[in-house]
């Protein structure tokens, strides 16, 4: 899940894109706008996002683990196949 810095942080990148693209949301007034940002907020929460930095460490665990999955692998086929050579 987020910190509050970095849903924060996702909120005001959110809010400013959002304004962007809609130039007369700021004639309406900062209540609207926090009605917004609050209904933002709230389906960011909802999501249970993880940051960036998060996901790019359990991917490269993940990585790692294939890798020496595959040299296990690889380890067994060799055993398997000398004691293959051994029974015959």
């Amino acid at each position: 899940m987020t910190s509050s810095k970095q849903t924060g942080d996702v909120l005001n990148r959110f809010s400013q894109q959002f304004s962007e693209l809609t130039p007369g949301l700021e004639s309406l007034g900062a209540e609207l706008r926090q009605q917004i940002r609050a209904a933002a907020s709230a389906t960011f929460e909802k999501m249970d996002l993880v940051p960036r930095e998060e996901f790019e460490a359990h991917k490269a665990v993940l990585l790692r683990t294939r890798e020496k999955l595959d040299r296990l692998e690889e380890q067994l086929a060799e055993l398997e196949a000398r004691l293959a050579g051994d029974s015959a």
